[in-house]
């Protein structure tokens, strides 16, 4: 293998710049040629495919998105995209390449190695730290961290004015970073779309946290959660409660921008180093993930036959310090 190439692909998260730091500035160490493909498998198809060195990943470990851009491609869903990706790789003589992104981005990688043969390593990059195969996300620390201190500042206003506050974060299928913040931030409910939980439970244990006293709240709101966005929630427990004067926020999109924590740094560097040393000693078909501090090679399939949950013993310890 002399060439591989690497982009990022599906929603941004922060720790992308680090992964594809690492992976350029380990491809040159072992001497190989690496290319760059703008704006995820859309770039592929039309050809924005570029060589990288040392220098071109220079001063980016420190900064969130993603220096090659990203972008969903529906062309690539279809076996003539693919035959068009294939073809601009050839063309550039990549063999290899690593793929940064969720399981919708491992998904075209899977086709692209089955249908033409061009060996796939993927990193995990998403803030929800739902993917298969790994207990940690890149990105998803970051997300966590942000989430965290939107739950610190927001805590000050609502104690200041002994008000109800439903706080909304990211997780459309995965409840990691509601649940997460809700300890971190002491937040006294929590809702998660990996939980069956209906609004008048919610209005009870709001109403018994009152009742011992408590004059400020906050309910961290999952955006997939089933009952809704947090608008939604905060309606419905105004009209079957006393809670009339709640205020809403989401924290949204902050989620996913900024510099990332040195853990994400860290994550993103390892698993860089780790995918192009799998594709040098002949791997495909593999995600890198990270179990017990170790780097661990999965089936991409792995990414969705069985999404990361959470442990529920988060929802009781949660639950327990919020009486």
């Amino acid at each position: 293998m002399k060439r591989i190439g690497v982009l990022t692909s599906g929603g941004d998260s922060p720790g992308m710049n680090a992964a594809v730091r690492a992976v350029v500035r380990t491809g040159v160490a072992k001497g190989l040629e690496v290319f760059g493909v703008r704006h995820g498998y859309q770039g592929m198809i039309d050809g924005e495919i570029a060589p990288m060195d040392a220098r071109s990943v220079s001063g980016i470990i420190n900064r969130g998105g993603t220096i090659l851009h990203t972008a969903r491609c529906m062309a690539f869903m279809e076996a003539e995209g693919r035959v068009r990706a294939a073809e601009q790789l050839a063309r550039h003589g990549i063999e290899g390449l690593v793929v940064i992104g969720g399981d919708g981005s491992y998904r075209g990688a899977e086709a692209l190695h089955a249908e033409h043969g061009v060996r796939c390593i993927g990193l995990p990059g998403t803030i929800d730290n739902d993917i298969g195969g790994t207990q940690y996300t890149i990105g998803f620390d970051t997300a966590l961290n942000i989430a965290m201190e939107a739950v610190d500042r927001i805590r000050d206003t609502a104690d200041s004015h002994d008000r109800l506050f439903f706080v909304e974060v990211m997780g459309r299928h995965s409840g990691f970073i509601a649940i997460m913040a809700s300890i971190a931030g002491g937040a006294e409910e929590v809702l998660v779309p990996e939980e069956q939980c209906d609004v008048a439970t919610i209005v009870a244990r709001l109403q018994l946290a009152k009742s011992r006293g408590k004059t400020s709240m906050i309910v961290i709101i999952a955006e997939g959660d089933e009952q809704g966005n947090a608008f939604s929630v905060a309606k419905k427990v105004a009209e079957m409660s006393e809670f009339k004067d709640s205020r809403v926020s989401v924290v949204g999109h902050m989620q996913r921008g900024g510099s990332p924590t040195a853990f994400d740094r860290i994550l993103a560097s390892r698993m860089g180093v780790r995918a192009v040393e799998a594709l040098i000693d002949g791997a495909t078909g593999m995600m890198v993930g990270i179990e017990n501090q170790e780097m661990v090679l999965n089936p991409l399939s792995s990414t969705w036959e069985k999404k990361s949950q959470f442990s529920p013993d988060l929802l009781r310890v949660s639950r327990l310090l919020a009486t």
